[in-house]
């Protein structure tokens, strides 16, 4: 194995890393009105992701600056080519992360509504468009010999992409509420658990739909078979002890399925990173589309210093923030920094 496939790799577990912990917290945010109901209920919500949602990011962050590092030309026709979907992410996390910090500062209902609104609806777009990107990118997109898009907009709109936004939005809807199955309790707690139930069933469904498709259409490598059935073990584990009330180990098989699906992705694609619809040598490649050797010895080098840090901080801020919540612990006025005239 070359240093440009270890860095295919580890933006696979980078990748990995952020679905498993955003994809919780964009659960949380889409069931703002279904679980919290309540105002003190939408207060456990927010509090039960607020210490750790920003530091999930960094897994994506870091993700994007390893695929720019390690292969240019990827990052290039990726973020021209899917300049809409990306833009519409990024104004949908800015969105979120704008109306967590703010939607306390004012006691005023109406200010509370529309930040709730506003963390609602960028949850739901991320949810829904990372799936699609990923299923258009494992799918093959239309490319030219100089490696540059050449379709629209629309061509990413296809049933196979459409389904896969469906897939990553059942799992995070399952994933967020069963996050907060561990996180709280009381009415938050029983809202949350009877949630768990059919969610996890519906990607349990939409999961294997899409999942065979993909390796039936577009994965050349038997082994992502392998990939396949750790997802869908995984999937049926979460749908099976969420029933079970047994959510530290719905969790987890949730966790594992996002593994499966994520090397299944990977696996498919491999060796290209980005397979051409015009023609097959047009594509990108780990080969074509890497940076210099001295660029990626420096990149392992900064890696393997710095990952272990990043990873102890998250693991010691997860155990600090680690007790469950209930409306029971929201005290009756927020300590607000301002207040409406």
């Amino acid at each position: 194995m070359n240093l440009a496939d270890f860095w295919f790799i580890l933006i696979a577990v980078l990748w990995t890393g952020y679905l498993v912990l955003e994809g919780f917290d964009f659960g949380v945010g889409m069931l703002m009105p279904i679980v919290g109901k309540t105002a003190k209920g939408k207060r456990v919500l927010i509090n039960t992701i607020g210490p750790v949602w920003d530091g999930n990011e960094v897994w994506l962050l870091t993700a994007g600056g390893a695929t720019f590092a390690a292969f240019p030309e990827w990052y290039a026709t990726l973020f021209s080519g899917f300049y809409l979907p990306l833009l519409l992410i990024l104004l949908a996390l800015i969105v979120r992360a704008v109306a967590i910090e703010y939607r306390a500062k004012i006691n005023d209902e109406n200010w509370r509504n529309r930040w709730t609104l506003a963390i609602v609806v960028s949850s739901w777009v991320p949810s829904i468009l990372w799936g699609v990107a990923f299923a258009n990118i494992v799918r093959g997109v239309p490319i030219d010999e100089t490696f540059t898009y050449t379709g629209g907009f629309f061509n990413l709109l296809n049933p196979f992409a459409l389904l896969g936004g469906l897939v990553t939005l059942a799992i995070f809807l399952s994933h967020g509420a069963i996050f907060l199955s561990l996180k709280t309790s009381g009415a938050v707690f029983d809202r949350a658990k009877a949630f768990a139930k059919p969610a996890s069933l519906a990607a349990v469904v939409v999961g294997a739909v899409w999942a065979v498709w993909l390796q039936l259409a577009y994965s050349e490598n038997a082994w992502t078979w392998g990939a396949l059935l750790v997802a869908a073990i995984g999937l049926i584990g979460a749908a099976w002890y969420s029933r079970a009330d047994r959510f530290g180990l719905a969790f987890t098989f949730n966790a594992l399925a996002i593994v499966g699906a994520v090397v299944l992705i990977f696996g498919s694609l491999y060796p290209d990173v980005m397979p051409s619809t015009t023609d097959a040598a047009f594509s990108l490649t780990v080969d074509n589309a890497r940076s210099s050797h001295t660029t990626l010895v420096v990149m392992t080098w900064v890696a393997g210093i710095f990952t272990p840090l990043v990873l102890a901080y998250q693991a010691w801020s997860y155990w600090v923030f680690r007790r469950r919540l209930s409306e029971d612990h929201m005290p009756e006025h927020n300590e607000l920094t301002f207040t409406k005239n």
